[in-house]
C-alpha cells in the first residue's frame, strides 16, 4: 500500500520500533517525514528520475527518506556507514547524487568527504557538522501534504564488492503516478512478503541485519508497505534477537548463517528462556546455510524456516521451506522467479545433476545492468540472454537447486576442482571454530593448494596442535585433497553484518 493510506488507516499503530533505544515511529508519522523529504527534495529542485544517496546506520529516519525519495520519483542508493571515505566519494559520484545524507554517528567519515563532495547538498541527522545542513530542520519547515507530482521511485544499490569494486545495479524507474493499485507496487517486496510468507497488517517483522544491505531494505520495505511493524535492531546480538522475539511477539524474521552460527554457539540454556510461540517465519538467505547448522535450527525452531536465493539484481528467486528442505537437505529450492539453467564454460546446458554456472532465464533475466560497466553486463549474460551472479552449483531430477560456491572461489589443485564451501562447512561445526574462510593458495607443484583462516572462538587456543586438531577432524568429515594442507589464524575475519566474507582481502595476501 501507499505509506500515505497507512498512515491515514493506521496513525498510531507502531511502524518502526528502535530495539535499544526503544525509539518508535508510527504510520501516521512516517507519512508525514516521508512526505516533508518528499518536499524538501522538490525545493531542492530535483526532478523524478533523480539521485540521492544516504548513509546511515540503523536509525529511525532510514525508513521515512528512503520512502521519501520513493514516493517523489527517485532513485535512491543506501551505502553501507563501514566504507572508506574514498569508497563513499566513488558511489556517490558514480550514481550521480544531487543529495548526501548521514548522520553525527559517522561525522568523522561526513568531514572527509566534505570537500570531495563540493557541488552535493548535503545533509545530517542529530545534528550538524561544516558543510551539512540539518535534515531534521530543513523537513521540519516542509508541507506534510504529497508532493504534487507524486510518483514512484525506486533504489540503485551497489554491490558489496567482495571480488571487486562495487558496481551500481541499475533499473529503469517507471516513474508511475501515485497512488497506485497494488499489482503496481514496487517499493520493496511488498507481493513476495505478502503472497510467499503470509505477510500483512498484522506482521511484527525483526529486522537484525544492517538496514542499507538490499534484503533488510526490500524487506521491511515490504512488510511496511503492508502496514506491519518492524522492530529494528541496531546490532545483532543472539540473546537480544531471542528477547524481542518474545517482547515484542515477532511474527517473520530475516537471518543470515553466521548468526544461526552464532546463536547455536551460545549457552543452550539461553535456548529454552524465551517464549518463542509468536515466530512463524524466519526467513534466511545472503550465503549457503550449512547443512548440520540449519538442521539444529529446524529441530530448536522447529519448520518455520524459509530459504531463498537471490540477488540485488533480482534476476531471479529459489525458494524453500522447512519440509521440503528436509527431504532435499542443501537446496535452495526451485525457482519462484525466472527459469534456472545451467550452463558448462561454453554455455552449453548440462544435465540435472552436474555442476555449471546457474544462470536464470524469463522477464526478469535482463532487467537490470551494472551502472556505468557496459563489460560487466555483458559478461553476466549468455548467449541465450540468461543472466548470472556468478554462482555455480547443480539442479536434481526435481529441479531443486543446489549452489557449489562462486566461480570466482573455487580451487584448481593438480587439476582437480574443489570448492571451499564444503571445507568451510566442515570446519565450522568444530567447537573452537568462530568462523572460517577456505582458498586457494599458490603451490609450486599443484598450482594451488587449500588454505584454511580461522577466527577461534578462544584466541588462547592458536598454536599447532589446534590447526592439526582442525585439519584431523576435517579429514574425517571429507576428502582427504578438500582439507587444508595449513591453518592460519585471525582475530576476526573481513565479513560483511549481511553474512558475506570479503575472502578477496584475505586471499590476496597470499598472492601478492
Amino acid at each position: 500500500m501507499h505509506p500515505g493510506v497507512n498512515g491515514k488507516k493506521f496513525p498510531d499503530k507502531p511502524a518502526i520500533v528502535m530495539l535499544s533505544s526503544g525509539k518508535i515511529v508510527t504510520h501516521g508519522e512516517l507519512n508525514d517525514l516521508s512526505n516533508q523529504g518528499a518536499q524538501l527534495f522538490r525545493s531542492l529542485g530535483l526532478k523524478p528520475g533523480d539521485s540521492i544517496a544516504f548513509m546511515l546506520e540503523n536509525h529511525h529516519l532510514f525508513f521515512p527518506i528512503a520512502f521519501a525519495a520513493w514516493r517523489s520519483g527517485l532513485r535512491y542508493t543506501a551505502i553501507s556507514w563501514r566504507l572508506q571515505p574514498a569508497e563513499v566519494e566513488y558511489i556517490v559520484k558514480d550514481c550521480e547524487a544531487k543529495v548526501f545524507i548521514t548522520s553525527k554517528f559517522l561525522e568523522e567519515t561526513a568531514a572527509n568527504l566534505e570537500e570531495v563532495l563540493g557541488g552535493v547538498k548535503k545533509f545530517m541527522l542529530d545534528g550538524t557538522s561544516s558543510g551539512y545542513n540539518s535534515y531534521e530542520e530543513s523537513i521540519a519547515s516542509m508541507p506534510e501534504e504529497p508532493v504534487e507530482d507524486e510518483c514512484q521511485g525506486g533504489s540503485m544499490l551497489y554491490s558489496s564488492g567482495t571480488t571487486g569494486r562495487p558496481k551500481g545495479i541499475y533499473r529503469e524507474l517507471q516513474l508511475n503516478p501515485l497512488p497506485y493499485t497494488q499489482e503496481e507496487d514496487d517499493l520493496g517486496l511488498g507481493r513476495v512478503v505478502e503472497g510467499v510468507y503470509g505477510g500483512d497488517e498484522n506482521t511484527v517483522y525483526l529486522s537484525p541485519a544492517p538496514l542499507y544491505h538490499s534484503a533488510p531494505l526490500g524487506f521491511n520495505t515490504g512488510f511496511l508497505s503492508l502496514g506491519g511493524t518492524s522492530i529494528v535492531m541496531e546490532k545483532f546480538d543472539p540473546e537480544a534477537a531471542l528477547k524481542a522475539i518474545q517482547d515484542y511477539k515477532v511474527t517473520h524474521s530475516q537471518w543470515v548463517p553466521t548468526m544461526f552460527v552464532r546463536f547455536l554457539k551460545t549457552d543452550e540454556s539461553l535456548r529454552s528462556a524465551y517464549d518463542l510461540s509468536s515466530h512463524k517465519v524466519a526467513i534466511h538467505a545472503a550465503a549457503p546455510c550449512p547443512i548440520e547448522i540449519k538442521e539444529n535450527m529446524i529441530n530448536w525452531w522447529g519448520p518455520i524456516l524459509f530459504e531463498y536465493y537471490a540477488g540485488t539484481e533480482f534476476n531471479g528467486m529459489t525458494i524453500v521451506n522447512s519440509e521440503e528442505w528436509m527431504e532435499h537437505k542443501g537446496t535452495v529450492g526451485r525457482p519462484l522467479v525466472g527459469e534456472l539453467h545451467i550452463l558448462d564454460d561454453e554455455g552449453n546446458e548440462v544435465p540435472s545433476g552436474e555442476t555449471g554456472g546457474i544462470y536464470f532465464g524469463g522477464e526478469t533475466a535482463t532487467s537490470f545492468e551494472y551502472h556505468n560497466d557496459q563489460e560487466k553486463t555483458q559478461s553476466a549474460i549468455s548467449k541465450e540472454g540468461y543472466s548470472t551472479l556468478g554462482d555455480i552449483g547443480y539442479v536434481d531430477d526435481e529441479g531443486y537447486l543446489y549452489l557449489t560456491d562462486r566461480k570466482a572461489f573455487m580451487i584448481i589443485s593438480g587439476g582437480v576442482n574443489i570448492y571451499p564451501k564444503e571445507t568451510e562447512d566442515a570446519l565450522i561445526m568444530h567447537p573452537k571454530v568462530a568462523d572460517v574462510a577456505v582458498f586457494g593458495v599458490p603451490h609450486p607443484e599443484m598450482g594451488e593448494e587449500v588454505k584454511a583462516v580461522v577466527q577461534p572462538a578462544n584466541m588462547s587456543d592458536i598454536g599447532e596442535d589446534l590447526e592439526a586438531e582442525l585439519i584431523a577432524f576435517c579429514k574425517e568429515k571429507i576428502s582427504h585433497v578438500k582439507c587444508p594442507r595449513s591453518v592460519d589464524f585471525e582475530e576476526e575475519l573481513p565479513r560483511h553484518p549481511t553474512g558475506k566474507l570479503y575472502k578477496r582481502l584475505l586471499k590476496d595476501r597470499y598472492w601478492k
